[in-house]
């Protein structure tokens, strides 16, 4: 018996919600439902040719780096352009490809502000266990050793993984949302460094969001089919109507 139809049919539910909604928002707006990606895109990609300069690398640096051992008001200064400063340790189109792609769905599907809002709140979490990890310790439980406080934090793979996690959810394409939380989980235990670590945070902070939005509409559904239900009788102690 062919496993096709199953698979098909798996292949719906998961992803079916996500890319209707993908295509509509682009069949309807065309590129203005990309206008955040496509400037994210660009922006990264400059940055990237201009800390490559000799005259523009410590000005990327003193507008964008990000480390756990600065004072926390400029990290929090630097953050913004931060998710768009690429690693230069790893190659400058793993970013771009990450940006076009996640960014693009997420901006299509939760709309502009939300990703923009999703992307740094994922990078915050991320740089602020950082420096809670650091006070902890190597020895305490999610704890970082000393050294992780010279460490550039910058890129924008704690807003990809964050939002991944979050437009999954959104859409409950449950096993795709699962799948990047192993494959994050496996990273750390395959490479335990501080990059890996914040992709955890981020994925964290997104969760509990997903959970305060989970809990606030079954609230809400619970309150209408209440008030539905409350509508629908004759109310306590009023006489029955006559024909």
């Amino acid at each position: 018996m062919s496993r096709a139809p199953a698979l098909r049919r798996a292949a719906l539910r998961e992803w079916g919600p996500l890319f209707t909604t993908v295509r509509n928002g682009l069949h309807d707006r065309g590129v203005r439902a990309l206008a955040l990606t496509l400037t994210a895109v660009t922006l990264t990609a400059t940055v990237q040719v201009i800390q490559n300069q000799a005259w523009g690398y410590d000005p990327v640096q003193a507008l964008g780096a990000v480390r756990a051992e600065d004072p926390l008001w400029l990290a929090l200064l630097r953050t913004p352009l931060s998710l768009f400063v690429p690693a230069l340790d790893l190659p400058v189109w793993g970013a771009l490809a990450q940006i076009l792609l996640v960014f693009g769905i997420a901006e299509v599907c939760l709309g502009r502000w939300r990703t923009l809002a999703v992307a740094y709140g994922a990078t915050l979490a991320g740089t602020l266990y950082a420096r809670v990890g650091i006070a902890l310790g190597p020895d305490a439980f999610l704890g970082l050793p000393a050294s992780d406080a010279q460490v550039v934090d910058t890129g924008p793979s704690a807003a990809v993984v964050g939002l991944a996690v979050y437009v999954c959810h959104s859409h409950r394409a449950w096993f795709t949302g699962s799948l990047v939380i192993v494959a994050m989980v496996v990273e750390v235990l395959i490479k335990d460094n501080l990059a890996g670590r914040e992709h955890l945070a981020a994925i964290a902070a997104v969760l509990v969001v997903c959970a305060v939005r989970e809990w606030r509409g079954r609230r809400r559904e619970g309150r209408n089919q209440g008030l539905g239900a409350g509508g629908s009788g004759t109310r306590s102690g009023a006489p029955p109507m006559r024909s």
